[in-house]
């Protein structure tokens, strides 16, 4: 899997979070993915397709987490997920997506994104939407992890 079309990505959930919500999130390692469950508690999936590449990115936070981002973002802090929450959490995935994509076409990557799905729930599963290898990444901060999640086949 090509590292340029990964770290925009990667780069954009690390800027709308910190501009957003004001907060600071540490990259873990990279890990190839083999199965279909979430590591999060709520899971933003997105669809991109273009004349170079087909693939999705789904973004999964810890309930914890995206709780305190609501807060920081919203002044609302929830006791639990709700519909407001999975709707920050469509919107914080089309932000990311979007981030991403202005960043690839600075290298000629060119795709169109989907709506959004989002899914919540104790192990809720992510169903991507290519054949190609998952690639994992946590992002932890004091709050919980965040967990970006690309597919795209090569």
């Amino acid at each position: 899997m090509n590292v340029d079309f990964i770290n925009p990505f990667l780069d954009s959930l690390l800027n709308v979070l910190k501009t957003m919500a004001n907060m600071e999130l540490k990259p873990g390692k990279p890990n190839l993915k083999k199965d279909n469950l979430a590591k999060g508690d709520v899971s933003g999936l997105i669809g991109m397709v273009g004349p170079q590449t087909k693939g999705s990115l789904s973004i999964t936070f810890e309930e914890s987490l995206i709780l305190e981002i609501m807060n920081k973002m919203l002044g609302e802090k929830p006791e639990s997920i709700d519909e407001e929450v999975t709707d920050l959490v469509g919107e914080l995935t089309n932000m990311v997506t979007g981030g991403a994509k202005n960043l690839l076409s600075d290298k000629g990557y060119e795709f169109d994104m989907a709506t959004p799905i989002v899914v919540s729930g104790k192990n809720h599963t992510i169903a991507h939407k290519s054949d190609g290898q998952k690639i994992i990444m946590p992002f932890s901060s004091i709050y919980g992890t965040a967990y970006i999640e690309i597919c795209f086949e090569s």
